[in-house]
């Protein structure tokens, strides 16, 4: 025993103090102007986080407002700093508890995300493995559907992009987003289906209606044999989306939780029964640790569970989470990963898969590239 203490202690992974904690933001315009059923936007905010410890530096990131890396730098680096970067479950926990007076939700959520994945990459570098042999393989590809479709497109646009997405790149699934203008929905509907012939086809309002007009929406999804109606009704009301999921038509599946931050929210909507399928975002809900949680959640209750948005963030967790489905290819974050990461996934029939020669996230971010997208926070 003594001696394997003695090794334990040797190792420099499993003692490396934290050095550094920085935080940059970058506003990405989009390429077109987009917009789903409760909000538009043309830029995406991107902010990255470092950590470094024994020479080595880990990488995470999360799409919010550029303020978070404010509240890495000048809250939570005080927290992490001169601390031994192996123990994992411990920082968490300390990043949680830094923030209670700010409100554990929204930025204070997706600030220590970035750094919760950081840490992790950190500590499979330091290790030299990928991070998904630290988490634990379940599958070796992971599958991905076509996230895009949105309301400010035409049909034009998004016929050749869903197109695109199950002729080209061998995607199963593809989505769109409605509801901001209600009337064209049904047409937008079936000009998808047209596009994608018998591919399976989402729909994702993001809350923009109430139980009534969704279920009206529903019915003519489910004759256009459409599997997912993604957050009907706000996901903050557990009741009106769980009646949603009760009241369906058979092979309509309802799908939430992208907007979940903690543990308890994903507890909550589980056992409400308000879901078929479980979302979990790593960027927001906690990082690699709180995804994995959300992941173990959402098996003790016998529900599948999908990876929203940030497909390269995910990789390795998705190749490790029990239940999952499936990750969202997301247009936005796709084209702004592969454009400022080395080591972007790129759809191979549908899927995508870590690279097991690089060692924790297989990320590299390509910092001269993003210099002109930089914000100028203090």
């Amino acid at each position: 025993m003594h001696e394997a203490a003695s090794r334990r202690s040797a190792d420099p992974a499993a003692t490396a103090p934290i050095t550094r904690i920085a935080a940059d933001a970058y506003t990405i315009p989009t390429d077109a102007p987009e917009a789903d059923g409760t909000f538009a936007w043309n830029a995406t905010t991107l902010v990255v986080a470092e950590v470094e410890a024994g020479g080595t530096t880990g990488i995470g990131y999360t799409y919010t407002d550029a303020c978070a890396a404010l509240l890495i730098r000048d809250t939570l680096a005080g927290v992490l700093r001169g601390e031994n970067a192996a123990q994992l479950e411990r920082l968490w926990l300390r990043m949680q508890r830094a923030v209670r007076n700010l409100g554990r939700d929204g930025l204070a959520a997706t600030a220590i995300s970035a750094l919760d994945c950081a840490l992790w990459d950190l500590h499979a570098k330091r290790l030299n493995v990928p991070l998904v042999a630290l988490l634990g393989a379940a599958r070796e590809r992971v599958p991905v559907y076509g996230s895009g479709g949105f309301t400010t497109y035409s049909d034009a646009q998004m016929r050749e992009q869903l197109s695109r997405w199950v002729h080209q790149d061998g995607c199963r699934w593809v989505k769109i987003k409605i509801g901001s203008e209600p009337q064209r929905d049904p047409a937008r509907v079936r000009v998808a289906r047209e596009a994608i012939g018998e591919h399976a086809l989402f729909v994702d309002a993001n809350g923009a209606y109430d139980l009534k007009a969704a279920l009206r929406v529903a019915a003519y999804c489910a004759a256009a044999d459409v599997q997912w109606f993604e957050e009907p009704v706000s996901s903050d009301d557990l009741a009106s989306l769980a009646a949603m999921r009760h009241a369906a038509p058979p092979g309509l599946d309802i799908a939430a939780g992208e907007y979940g931050y903690t543990d308890d929210y994903f507890r909550r909507m589980l056992e409400a029964g308000a879901v078929d399928v479980l979302q979990a975002d790593a960027s927001r809900c906690g990082g690699i640790t709180g995804f994995m949680r959300a992941a173990h959640l959402a098996a003790a209750f016998h529900v599948p569970l999908s990876a929203h948005c940030a497909p390269a963030l995910h990789l390795h967790l998705t190749a490790a989470a029990p239940g999952l489905r499936h990750q969202e290819w997301f247009h936005d974050h796709v084209r702004i990963e592969a454009m400022l990461f080395d080591g972007a996934p790129r759809i191979v029939d549908g899927s995508i898969a870590p690279d097991l020669s690089r060692p924790g996230c297989g990320l590299e971010f390509k910092r001269q590239d993003a210099r002109r997208f930089v914000v100028g926070i203090p």
